[in-house]
C-alpha cells in the first residue's frame, strides 16, 4: 500500500542503510575500497582520487553518499558461476526485474549467445576476441558503431574513438547524447563552451543557487551538504522542480552532526512548473528583471551581443502568456526574480528535468539568457552548473568519443599519427539505432552502459539490436540489455572496475577536474581491464605497423602521453601519474568576461517557449529515476523519499486522480503514441496538476523516439499520455519493462 513520505531525507535512515550494506561484503572490506584512491564510480560530482576515499576535490572528508557504496558493493558481489546460466535461459532472464540482473553477481567469464541459443554459455577470451576481430574484419567499416559510457576511464574512451578512427569510421558516440548533450550544444551556441564555467570552490562564495529541473537528494546526494551550507550562511536556494521532493525542501546530511540531528532547509523558494513550462518561466524571471531594470548593463554592453532581441522577445510575452505555460503564479516568478535582483553571485544548475524535451538546447540557452542578464557568468562565485551523472561522461567527450571532433582536436590527432583521419559526418547514438533498426549495422560494440535500457520506446530498441548481426557488451554486471538486447550473436565481455585496474586511470569531473584513480587488486581473474581488450582488438585488426603499435597502448601512461599532445586544455595529463597533481582541464573555468567564441562575447538567444497543447484527458507524463537506483542501475526496489515500496507505479496530482475518478492502487493502462504499459499502480503525489511520474527505464516502452532537433537528444520528458482502466483478459498482458 506504499509508505507515507517521510518529513525529511537522509539522516539515520541513510546511516543504517549504509550499514545494511557493509553488513553484505564485511564492514572491513568495504572501509578499504571506500578509502582507498580511486574515483567515485557514480556521479561526475567529483570525489576519491589522490585526495584520498570519501574526499572531495578540494579534500573535505568525509564524503560519501549511498550511490557510492551501492556501486561499490554491487562490484563487490561474488562471481556468477556457469551454472547460473545453465540454469537461467534468456527468456528467464527476460523476468527477472533490472535489480535482480545486477544484483545476481559480478561477470567473470566471456558469455556467448549465438543464433536460435536458448542460454548463454560461457566461452574463453581468444574465441571472444577473434569473434569480434573477424567481425570487424569480414564487413563493411561503415556498417559498425561504437557506444560507450560514462563509467569508463578516458584511458578506455580516448583509445576506443582512436580505434574507430583508424579503423575507418566516426560512428562513435557515449551516453550524453541520451542525458546531456543538450546542455553541451546550449552552451556552445551561448559561450563556446561546452562544460560547466565553475569549480567546486566557487560555490562557497555563492549567495543564491537554482537548482532547475534535478533531485540530487536522490541523484547527487552529496551536493545537499553544499546546499545546506549556502542556506547557512544567508544565501538562498530556489528549486524549480513540477515535483515537490522532499529532499529539496529538508535533507539530514548525515556528515554534519547538527544537521543529521535536527535537518536542513534546503528550498528558500520552491517552484512547481508543468513538464516542459521552464522556459516560460525562466522568461518570466528574465521579463521581472528587465521591467524593475536589476539587469547588468555594463556587463551586457561590454560582454553579450543579441541583448536587444532578447529584450524584444521578453518585452512581447504576456504575463497571461508566462503564466498559462509554466503553470506558475506571477506572484512566485516575482518572488524569485527579487531574490535574483539581490543577489551578487547566482550559480544556475540544472539536469536532466531540462535537457530531456525536444526543447532541451533551447531550455538551457534560456537559462544561460538569464545567467547573463546580471552577469552571473565570468566571475568568482557565479556561473553555469549542467550537473553529469555518471562519473566521467564528462571525460569520454573530452576524449573524443564523440561523433564528430572539434577542429582542434581532429588537427592535433591527424599531426600526431601522420595521416588524415575520415571526414564523414558521424552517427551520434540515436543515429547508430536507428541505422541497426534499418538493418544497416552489422556490428555494435558497447563500452559498458546499458545501451537497450537507456533507449526511449523500449520495443524499437530491441528491434534494433536484434537486426544487428554482432552486439558486444562490456560489463561488469549483467543488465536488461543481456536479457532484452541481444544481436543474432551476441558477447558479453566481464571488465575490471576502476579500483581493480593494475594500472592508475583518470576520470573528470563536472567541474572539469581530472582525477587519477590507482586501481587494486583485480576480484576476479577472468575479468579484463577495458584498456587491454580494445588494444587487443587494435592489434588483431589493425595490426602494430600502422601509426600506433596497439601492444604499446595496453600501457595506460603511454595512452596518457598522447591523450596530452592531443587533447586540449589536458597537457598535465602527461606527468599525472607521476607528480599526482591532479588538475583543472585549462581554459574551462570562467573567472573573467572573455569567453571562447570568435567574437569574445557570449550570445542572448531568442527562444521562445513551446506551446502547450494539452488534449481532452491528457497528462503529462517525465519518466525519473528513483532514490534506489543510479542511471539504468536499479539498486533497490524502494524509492523512500516519494513514500513508495514499488516501481510499478504512477504518480499522479490528487486533483487529477479525483477527476479522473481513480482510487489509489487502482490498476491502469498507461498509453502513449508510442506503447502501452500495464497494469501500473494509480497514486496521488504532490505534482503539479496535469503532470504526472513514472520511473525509468521501466517506462521507456512509452516513450517516443523523438529526439531534440538540435542536440539529438530524446524526450524522456513531457510525454503526452492517457489512463484506462486495466481488465485482465487474454489480450491485455504485461508488456517487456526496460
Amino acid at each position: 500500500m506504499g509508505w507515507k513520505i517521510p518529513k525529511s531525507a537522509g539522516g539515520w535512515r541513510a546511516i543504517f542503510y549504509s550499514l545494511r550494506l557493509a553488513s553484505k561484503v564485511g564492514w572491513l572490506r568495504l572501509w578499504r575500497a571506500m578509502t582507498s584512491k580511486n574515483a567515485c564510480k557514480t556521479c561526475a560530482l567529483g570525489m576519491g582520487g589522490q585526495k584520498g576515499g570519501m574526499r572531495n576535490e578540494t579534500g573535505h572528508w568525509p564524503e560519501v553518499c549511498k550511490k557510492s557504496l551501492q556501486a561499490m558493493v554491487a562490484d563487490m558481489q561474488h562471481g556468477l558461476a556457469p551454472e547460473f546460466f545453465n540454469k537461467y535461459s534468456i527468456e528467464q532472464l527476460k523476468t527477472l526485474s533490472p535489480r535482480e540482473l545486477e544484483m545476481s553477481g559480478r561477470l567473470i567469464a566471456p558469455l556467448y549467445a549465438g543464433p536460435g541459443s536458448s542460454h548463454y554459455q560461457v566461452v574463453d577470451w581468444e574465441f571472444a576476441l577473434e569473434k569480434i576481430a573477424s567481425s570487424l574484419r569480414e564487413t563493411p567499416v561503415d556498417r559498425h558503431f561504437f557506444y560507450a559510457s560514462g563509467r569508463s576511464a578516458n584511458e578506455a574512451g580516448f583509445l576506443l574513438q582512436l580505434f574507430a578512427r583508424l579503423h575507418g569510421t566516426n560512428f562513435v558516440n557515449n551516453c550524453s547524447y541520451y542525458c546531456h548533450q543538450a546542455s553541451g550544444v546550449g552552451l556552445s551556441q551561448s559561450l563556446g563552451t561546452s562544460t560547466a564555467t565553475i569549480s567546486l570552490e566557487d560555490l562557497d562564495q555563492t549567495d543564491l543557487f537554482f537548482l532547475i529541473g534535478g533531485n540530487p537528494a536522490s541523484n547527487h546526494p552529496r551536493l545537499m551538504r553544499t546546499l545546506m551550507q549556502i542556506r547557512r550562511r544567508g544565501g538562498k536556494v530556489i528549486v524549480i522542480n513540477p515535483v515537490r521532493e522532499i529532499g529539496l525542501v529538508n535533507f539530514k546530511v548525515p556528515s554534519d552532526p547538527w544537521s543529521l540531528l535536527f535537518g536542513s532547509k534546503i528550498a528558500s523558494l520552491y517552484l512547481q512548473p508543468n513538464i516542459g513550462g521552464d522556459m516560460a518561466l525562466l522568461s518570466g524571471i528574465a521579463k521581472a528583471t528587465l521591467e524593475s531594470a536589476s539587469q547588468n548593463q555594463e556587463f551586457i554592453d561590454q560582454a553579450t551581443q543579441g541583448f536587444s532581441d532578447f529584450k524584444e522577445m521578453v518585452h512581447n510575452l504576456s504575463w497571461e502568456t508566462i503564466e498559462s505555460l509554466s503553470g506558475v503564479s506571477k506572484v512566485e516568478i516575482l518572488q524569485a526574480a527579487e531574490l535574483f535582483s539581490k543577489s551578487k553571485n547566482a550559480v544556475f544548475a540544472w539536469t536532466m528535468g531540462i535537457t530531456h524535451h525536444l526543447h532541451g538546447t533551447e531550455n538551457v540557452r534560456s537559462i544561460v539568457n538569464l545567467a547573463l542578464l546580471r552577469g552571473m557568468v565570468g566571475k568568482p562565485g557565479a556561473g553555469l552548473l549542467p550537473i553529469r551523472g555518471h562519473s566521467n561522461v564528462q571525460g569520454l567527450g573530452s576524449m573524443g568519443v564523440v561523433p564528430n571532433l572539434r577542429e582542434g582536436f581532429l588537427k592535433n590527432l591527424e599531426s600526431y599519427l601522420g595521416l588524415s583521419l575520415p571526414r564523414t559526418t558521424g552517427l551520434d547514438t540515436m543515429g547508430c539505432m536507428e541505422a541497426a533498426h534499418n538493418g544497416e549495422m552489422d556490428v555494435a560494440f558497447c563500452l559498458g552502459g546499458n545501451l537497450f535500457g537507456s533507449n526511449p520506446d523500449a520495443s524499437f530498441a530491441q528491434q534494433a539490436l536484434e537486426k544487428t548481426p554482432l552486439v558486444v557488451y562490456l560489463n561488469t554486471t549483467l543488465n536488461t540489455g543481456h536479457a532484452w538486447g541481444l544481436g543474432k550473436e551476441t558477447l558479453i565481455l566481464p571488465v575490471l572496475a576502476r579500483d581493480e585496474e593494475a594500472q592508475p586511470t583518470t576520470q573528470e569531473s563536472m567541474f572539469n577536474f581530472v582525477r587519477l584513480s590507482e586501481g587494486g587488486p583485480a576480484r576476479y581473474p577472468g575479468a579484463r581491464s577495458e584498456v587491454e581488450i580494445i588494444a587487443g582488438l587494435g592489434s588483431r585488426v589493425l595490426g602494430n605497423s600502422g601509426p600506433v603499435d596497439w601492444r604499446k597502448l595496453r600501457a595506460h601512461q603511454t595512452i596518457r602521453e598522447m591523450i596530452a599532445d592531443i587533447v586540449p586544455g589536458y597537457q598535465e595529463i602527461r606527468t599525472l601519474e607521476k607528480t599526482r597533481n591532479e588538475f583543472h582541464v585549462a581554459k574551462r573555468v570562467f573567472h573573467d568576461t572573455h569567453f571562447p567564441g570568435e567574437s569574445g562575447q557570449a550570445s542572448f538567444s531568442c527562444v521562445s517557449p513551446p506551446v502547450d497543447n494539452l488534449g481532452q484527458g491528457e497528462l503529462r507524463l517525465m519518466t525519473v529515476r528513483s532514490e534506489g537506483q543510479f542511471n539504468t542501475v536499479v539498486y533497490e526496489e524502494e524509492d523512500i523519499y516519494r513514500g513508495q515500496e514499488r516501481r510499478d507505479v504512477i504518480l499522479l496530482n490528487p486533483q487529477d486522480m479525483a477527476q479522473l475518478g481513480f482510487k489509489r492502487d487502482e490498476l491502469v493502462c498507461v498509453v502513449s503514441s508510442a506503447g502501452v504499459l500495464q497494469p501500473i499502480r494509480v497514486r496521488s503525489h504532490p505534482i503539479r496538476q496535469g503532470n504526472a511520474l513514472m520511473y525509468y527505464p521501466e517506462a521507456n516502452i512509452l516513450v517516443p523516439k523523438e529526439i531534440d532537433p538540435v542536440s539529438r537528444t530524446p524526450a524522456f520528458k513531457n510525454i503526452r499520455i492517457t489512463l484506462e482502466r486495466f481488465e485482465e483478459s487474454p489480450g491485455k498482458t504485461p508488456l517487456p519493462l526496460a
